[in-house]
């Protein structure tokens, strides 16, 4: 009897294992796209096989969203920490963000120059050896930071910028970015840095819509003889034609500048856009320099105004002579003869 049981036994369990195969033969995996995973999780549940997960960032834990096991727990907190060790209300530690606008894009720490003078030693209690021995280490530090040509150069460059560009801080970005642009294009070799950063400064605040005319951007960076003003209008062209910068500058474009140069009414600003909006599709002004159409526009409407100004006046802030500004006047006269000029 015993070995009967025994066989039935063994019987029973070989149908149970066959019956077992058989159903799980028919259970079709999780598509990819139906499951969703976690940066921390993975697949489906151990405990009830959802795939459905809940991210509290937190508690650090990621758990499913049917059955609640916590599948992940101590998980990284991405974001920034905000752990304040000072009094102060900011708990954020992290620091400045980076500028182009300096040779090391302002990751590296320095020691500055106004806390070593001798006022400033002795506001910060140090002794005359002391403030000897940290001139000498910011010099080893200066030094360090500008060993090889490209550092020095970017060094230059970024201090040409930044003093002699005269743009705003947005605009004195994007002439970094395009001298650095030039350096690795090899552009500046064979060239003078500051001739290569003037015609930086000129583009960037071209492509800005605030143009600036050659004559002052030479004359901030003293670049005033005849030859160095013909250099720096063919580095311009060079450094445009390598780097895309195609924007045309347009007359209208300098209407505010001049306005301001001239000290108008508001209303003749007006006045010249309506003349310019009127005839600024004719032909006539093909090859003619911008600067010098906004001129004789603000002129012709500064003559209609209660506050108008002489001939002289508008050619020194336009940049031309007086016979360009008589020639372009008869110009505009036969464009539009209604307005009395």
């Amino acid at each position: 009897m015993s070995e009967r049981d025994t066989e039935r036994r063994k019987t029973k369990e070989n149908d149970t294992v066959k019956n077992t195969n058989r159903r799980n033969a028919f259970n079709g995996a999780t598509r990819p796209s139906r499951a969703r995973n976690t940066e921390a999780v993975s697949g489906s549940c151990k405990m009830c096989g959802s795939d459905e997960w809940d991210t509290d960032m937190s508690r650090g834990e990621t758990s499913c969203a049917v059955c609640g096991y916590v599948a992940a727990q101590n998980m990284i907190d991405p974001g920034a920490e905000w752990v304040n060790h000072s009094d102060g209300s900011d708990r954020s530690r992290v620091g400045a963000p980076t500028t182009l606008t300096l040779s090391d894009k302002g990751l590296s720490t320095e020691i500055s120059r106004a806390d070593l003078t001798s006022g400033a030693a002795k506001r910060h209690g140090m002794t005359g050896k002391a403030a000897r021995d940290w001139r000498r280490r910011q010099r080893i530090d200066q030094r360090s930071k500008t060993r090889n040509s490209r550092a020095r150069n970017l060094t230059t460059a970024m201090q040409f910028i930044r003093d002699r560009g005269g743009l705003p801080p947005q605009i004195q970005q994007q002439a970094a970015s395009l001298y650095r642009h030039s350096v690795d294009r090899g552009l500046v070799t064979g060239r003078s840095i500051r001739g290569v950063s003037a015609a930086c400064v000129y583009l960037a605040a071209r492509e800005a819509r605030i143009p600036r005319r050659i004559e002052d951007i030479a004359e901030a960076f003293d670049m005033v003889s005849e030859v160095e003003q013909k250099e720096l209008k063919r580095t311009i062209r060079l450094v445009a034609r390598n780097l895309g910068t195609r924007h045309i500058t347009g007359p209208e474009e300098y209407f505010e500048k001049f306005h301001s140069d001239l000290q108008l009414p508001p209303q003749v600003l007006g006045a010249a856009r309506d003349i310019w909006k009127a005839i600024g599709e004719d032909l006539s002004w093909q090859g003619k320099k911008p600067s010098g159409i906004a001129g004789v526009i603000l002129y012709r409407a500064s003559q209609e105004s209660s506050s108008p100004r002489t001939q002289s006046e508008v050619c020194k802030v336009a940049g031309i002579s007086e016979v360009t500004l008589r020639g372009l006047l008869k110009i505009l006269n036969q464009l539009a003869p209604t307005i009395n000029a």
